[in-house]
């Protein structure tokens, strides 16, 4: 259940409430003793705000004023994200490394993607063997059996969202740096980690490669 959000003037009206009565105490409107519960009314409406508003930003997916603290225990922002990123991917990032157990399986990257917000999918290839390959299939060389594909059709769209974005951030950003990084950063050393960002059938030569090298 959240938590109740209380107006100036329910605070205004409870101060009143709880002055003691009598005719120095008058509750008209125009009276000091109302001037003064009025004065006093925003000083606990922002106490309250804030209090519960600490209730959501104790989860890092909703945390907004304590959303740096998070990132800061966690090495971020880093300069994957941009120099502006939008709060959501902010807060994505955050879930995604304190959900992150390790791994090396297939799964484990699809999950990793899912919690930054991109579905995944991950293609493995194999070196060409003599009578295996088809006829004008591409040759693929034995370090190929070191090479793993991840396949993303969404080209990173991120769209800002009423109440879910920060004074400042822009309306909508472009790009899977965040993806990628965060996939390099897991790659297992003997690997060469390839992406594939069009929407077709994925293939070994038609990729967008990100710091490979050369492969023979």
């Amino acid at each position: 259940m959240p938590a109740p959000i209380y107006s100036i003037s329910d605070f205004a009206s409870a101060i009143l409430r709880l002055l003691p009565r009598g005719p120095i105490w008058p509750r008209a409107s125009d009276s000091t003793v109302s001037a003064v519960a009025s004065v006093w009314a925003p000083a606990f409406q922002r106490s309250a705000a804030r209090a519960a508003h600490l209730l959501t930003d104790a989860f890092p997916s909703t945390a907004i004023e304590l959303l740096p603290a998070w990132e800061s225990a966690l090495g971020l922002p880093d300069p994957c994200a941009g120099s502006n990123p939008l709060l959501s991917q902010r807060q994505a990032q955050v879930v995604s490394r304190l959900t992150d157990n390790g791994g090396s399986s297939a799964e484990y990257y699809i999950n990793l993607a899912k919690s930054l917000g991109y579905d995944i999918t991950i293609t493995m290839f194999t070196p060409s063997r003599f009578g295996q390959a088809r006829f004008g299939s591409p040759y693929l060389g034995r370090a190929w059996a070191y090479v793993w594909q991840i396949n993303c059709s969404d080209i990173g769209i991120q769209s800002a969202q009423f109440a879910k974005s920060l004074f400042g951030n822009p309306y909508r950003t472009w790009g899977l740096n965040v993806l990628g990084c965060e996939m390099r950063a897991r790659a297992p050393a003997r690997t060469t980690l390839i992406f594939n960002f069009s929407a077709g059938n994925p293939t070994p030569l038609d990729q967008f490669i990100l710091n490979i090298g050369t492969l023979s």
